[in-house]
């Protein structure tokens, strides 16, 4: 307890230097928190992905659809127990800052392949029955103030034109990694209305397919038999694991991922040189007080203990800050930028890294005065006495 309360006494001796130490250091390990928590939200969606689902795709893009008829083939390959399918609709919502995923469903059949959305049974039915009607996420809901009953407008892209759609339903994922940004659409609805509108067709062709498997070790096995069903056909399938089909997105951004991680560590080396200039001015300083601690007959090792134990609690101060901070500001962060991360959460992964680079800034930044304070010898420190 004694040594505590001199540690504590030694850090704040310097109150100003101490001080703007710490906010450099909150203002380090917050950021490096949120940059780290951004490197998360990109892998959200590979983490909240389901080992017993498989996508399957035309092998040569997404951009290229595949036939209705796939279904019922898909449903007789061994070790399939269901099969959906969706398409990307790419509509807008008042204006293009306003991004989020819209996808057109066969929604019996999509819904049964994920129970993470959970939702009522009354919206469940409502939105089954009304060929109008979408489905969307609390988060989705939430950020642009939907409520059951509102009528949603999108302005089409791919399909182009108004289109009017009824919220029917509003569901809660299961866990904090279920995706909730997305809206949910009848693909039949979709299909007859841009047959009718532009004299195009969707009725014989869909985006993907999603397949259930029974067991996620059969993945594998599974998908080579489904892409060999279909191999020198018009449309040949590429069939990869869920995990697998959203890591291919994530690749697209590797070198912006790549980057993110790189800053991070740049901040906690720029805060441990800052951390090492204090801690070696306070040596500098208590030249003679630890001269004359040694010549009392205090052990070098005394010495280390007090430049050691004094970093670390400045560190672990402005750590602790920064940890701290880091929560709000992460859900401030979630907030602005809407749906373009639709899980945004502070693991405790990153909270235990933050602590970890805290730990190792106050060590780094004792290490070389402690050493030198302890090699010092007593009639050279003696002499620095005013």
């Amino acid at each position: 307890m004694f040594l505590l309360r001199l540690l504590f006494k030694n850090a704040f001796r310097h109150r100003l230097r101490t001080v703007l130490t710490m906010v450099g250091l909150v203002v380090a390990i917050c950021a490096f928190g949120l940059l780290r928590t951004i490197i998360d939200a990109w892998y959200a969606g590979v983490e909240g992905t389901s080992s017993t689902r498989l996508i399957t795709r035309n092998s040569i893009s997404l951009t290229f659809p595949l036939p209705l008829s796939y279904a019922d083939r898909l449903r007789s390959v061994e070790g399939v127990t269901g099969v959906s399918w969706s398409n990307w609709f790419g509509g807008v919502y008042i204006t293009e800052r306003n991004f989020f995923p819209q996808f057109a469903v066969d929604a019996p059949s999509y819904l049964a392949l994920y129970p993470e959305y959970v939702l009522k049974d009354d919206e469940k039915k409502a939105f089954l029955l009304d060929r109008q009607g979408v489905i969307v996420g609390r988060k989705l809901a939430d950020t642009y103030g939907w409520k059951v009953g509102d009528q949603i407008a999108l302005r089409g892209t791919i399909y182009p034109g108004t289109w009017v759609f009824n919220l029917r339903g509003i569901w809660d994922g299961v866990d904090a990694k279920t995706d909730e940004s997305q809206l949910l659409m009848h693909w039949q609805y979709l299909s007859e209305t841009a047959r009718k509108r532009l004299g195009r067709s969707m009725v014989d062709y869909v985006g993907v397919y999603v397949v259930r498997i029974d067991q996620p070790d059969n993945a594998p096995v599974v998908s080579e038999r489904i892409d060999t069903l279909f191999k020198n056909s018009l449309g040949e399938t590429l069939t990869e694991t869920e995990k697998a089909f959203q890591l291919g997105f994530v690749s697209m951004s590797e070198t912006i991922l790549v980057a993110i991680s790189a800053v991070s560590l740049v901040i906690v080396v720029i805060i441990m040189a800052v951390m090492a200039n204090t801690m070696s001015m306070t040596a500098r300083e208590r030249l003679s007080e630890y001269a004359t601690l040694k010549a009392l007959g205090f052990p070098p090792g005394f010495i280390v203990k007090l430049l050691f134990g004094e970093s670390l609690v400045i560190a672990l101060l402005g750590g602790g800050l920064g940890m701290a901070l880091t929560l709000p500001i992460a859900a401030a962060f979630a907030k602005s930028v809407g749906t373009l991360f639709p899980v945004f959460l502070v693991s405790d992964l990153t909270m235990a890294l933050q602590l970890a680079a805290s730990v190792v800034v106050g060590l780094v930044a004792a290490a070389w005065p402690a050493w030198k304070m302890s090699r010092i010898s007593i009639v050279n420190g003696l002499r620095h006495v005013a």
